[in-house]
């Protein structure tokens, strides 16, 4: 068994708050983590400078095919499990499986995963904000089931899909080594679910060390540092990366037959996890 363990889930719903929350409990000083220091703490699996050890000084990533640099994940992940005799924490927005027969996640050196699940009907919101879609145009990338995000000079391919085939690929085996969370569960009992991940990390349980993190990682804190200073992981479409963070902002955007939409296309997975709005909802 290996040492990383995965910060997993679908863009916008999540990931980059689990981290900064993971990050101000292993640190546990009196003053909030520095959001603009956290790719430096933690480790996001999708960038170029881990892969580009492997191409001669004239190349770089952008010049492979996303099939070629799907083949270096293996060797990626194994370079980052080695940094370190501890667990390292990595982000990744990669559906769980294979693309072309290579493996999305090397599980030789991994310990497990936290997936974080978040309904829909929000992520679509969140999304449409984020990266400057429509509505309408949010809904339809979160249909594609070969959706992916670009090759980019500092960022490599991740291989996306729908959000209906990322939840499932993640969730549908039950593995006490995959942590699954609600992220409508984080907002309204965080001492009760970040307690999970306190256990799920081998912590001892440290109620006060937990309360402070949990406040230290807060959207109003997250966003106060963002205002003040910036953030380096904002998408050059958005406005912030922090917005509301909160639940049900869907009720006052998305139109009934938008709501009908995602419903149709991602029911099975919706009632999973319980995101069917009732009729007095829509």
């Amino acid at each position: 068994m290996g040492n990383i363990i995965w910060i997993a889930s679908y863009p916008k719903s999540g990931n980059t708050w689990m981290r900064v929350f993971i990050e101000n409990y292993l640190q546990n000083a009196d003053h909030a983590v520095d959001i603009n220091q956290l790719h430096e703490i933690s480790v996001a699996e999708s960038k170029s400078i881990y892969y580009n050890k492997y191409l001669s000084e004239d190349r770089n990533t952008t010049h492979l095919s996303t099939s070629e640099i799907c083949a270096l994940r293996t060797l990626v992940h194994q370079d980052i499990a080695s940094q370190t005799n501890t667990s390292v924490f990595v982000k990744t927005h990669n559906f769980f499986g294979d693309f072309e027969g290579h493996a999305l996640h090397n599980m030789a050196v991994s310990y497990g995963a936290i997936y974080i699940v978040r309904n829909p009907l929000d992520v679509c919101v969140s999304m449409s904000k984020y990266f400057g879609y429509s509505i309408d145009q949010a809904i339809e990338y979160m249909a594609e089931e070969l959706m992916g995000t670009p090759n980019e000079l500092e960022n490599v391919p991740q291989i996306v899909t729908s959000w209906s085939l990322h939840v499932k690929s993640w969730t549908q085996t039950p593995n006490p080594y995959c942590l699954v969370l609600r992220y409508e569960d984080m907002l309204e009992k965080p001492s009760k679910v970040f307690r999970k991940v306190e256990k799920f990390i081998g912590a001892k349980k440290d109620p006060a060390r937990l309360k402070k993190a949990i406040k230290n990682a807060s959207f109003t804190q997250l966003k106060s540092q963002e205002k003040k200073r910036g953030f380096v992981e904002k998408h050059e479409n958005a406005s912030t990366f922090f917005n509301q963070g909160r639940k049900n902002q869907w009720r006052e955007v998305l139109s009934e037959a938008q709501i009908q939409k995602i419903i149709d296309i991602h029911r099975d997975q919706m009632v999973k996890y319980n995101y069917i709005p009732n009729n007095n909802q829509i």
